[in-house]
């Protein structure tokens, strides 16, 4: 086999890691919707229109949320190699699939805490089963807020009466999409897959079977597998749930709140927190625009992601690396 492309000066090797850890990025369904283009001078990144979810995101407002996670996890990958990233997201004059073009700023030293979060990328998952009761400190919850002011985006965390507020709005979402046909097969071709396939969530990642007691967590990832619970591990009564906002809703800030989203999540990672995405209530317009005024009415909603201590769960699986390349 031919060896790998190479960019930005760095080696075949280094360029497979930056792709590849680019390529950990979490997406809706694990559909993995991105793209890349190497050259010497530019790393391209492109939304794949392939891995589309019409149903659950008829804007493309999650995909262009996953790759602008993806871009943060190559910006961190690229530091971690020497290169200061240089990005410009929505690059005039550039084809309908490009969100961003990546250059070489020159020679960088990656700071700890920024290897920190390198480090954490293969670490990080989408973490679908109970967390514990034990409580978030408030220091992490400081730090978690200043990773997603970093990348121009703010967070949100809702304390009471909010949270049982954001709880009707989850559980409406939830109701709505459920009722939707076109939801329920999209949701059935991209979640409990079998082991050995490279997309979606497989049904070893999908966390317990929602029950009748469940709060929060209702959306049913195990493709009709039924998971069993441990007895007595029910999903936390009150779990900490935060939203990272936009300041408007343009294509460019989702790529700046997706961006966000992945500093948080690689944060709660690097301080042994785990994580998962409530994405329902931002999906259904109606509840989103009730949980924008619940924000205060300025902020745009772009993902609520449950925060606590949880226990050990499996990768999703991914792509092989040289399909998420573009060959001219």
């Amino acid at each position: 086999m031919a060896s790998f492309p190479t960019a930005l000066g760095l080696s075949a090797e280094q360029t497979e890691d930056v792709v590849q850890q680019a390529g950990l990025a979490p997406s809706l369904h694990n559909s993995q919707p991105w793209r890349f283009r190497l050259s010497e001078q530019v790393i391209e990144l492109h939304s794949d229109p392939q891995r589309r979810l019409p149903a659950a995101d008829p804007d493309d407002r999650e995909l262009r949320l996953a790759c602008g996670a993806a871009l943060l996890n190559l910006r961190l990958a690229l530091e971690h190699f020497g290169v200061r990233p240089v990005v410009a997201l929505l690059p005039r004059l550039a084809g309908p699939t490009s969100l961003a073009e990546v250059r070489s700023g020159g020679q960088a030293k990656q700071a700890p805490e920024e290897l920190a979060l390198y480090q954490a990328i293969p670490k990080r998952r989408s973490n679908r089963r109970p967390f514990l009761e034990t409580p978030v400190p408030t220091t992490h919850r400081h730090e978690l807020a200043t990773a997603v002011r970093r990348e121009q985006s703010s967070l949100r965390v809702m304390k009471r009466p909010e949270s049982g507020t954001l709880e009707g709005l989850v559980h409406r979402a939830h109701r709505a999409q459920m009722a939707d046909a076109r939801f329920r097969d999209e949701l059935a071709r991209w979640t409990g897959r079998p082991e050995g396939e490279f997309e979606g969530v497989p049904a070893a990642a999908a966390g317990p079977t929602p029950e009748p007691q469940d709060q929060w967590v209702l959306r049913d990832f195990s493709g009709g597998q039924a998971r069993a619970r441990v007895p007595g591990k029910d999903f936390e009564y009150e779990p900490l749930m935060v939203v990272v906002c936009s300041n408007h809703g343009s294509r460019l800030d989702d790529l700046h709140a997706g961006q966000a989203m992945q500093r948080l999540l690689l944060t709660a990672t690097a301080l042994g927190l785990a994580s998962s995405l409530l994405s329902e209530v931002v999906e259904v317009a109606e509840t989103r625009d009730e949980l924008r005024q619940l924000l205060g009415g300025e902020l745009y909603p772009q993902a609520v992601v449950r925060v606590g201590y949880g226990s050990p769960t499996p990768a999703t699986p991914r792509r092989d690396l040289r399909e998420l390349l573009i060959d001219d």
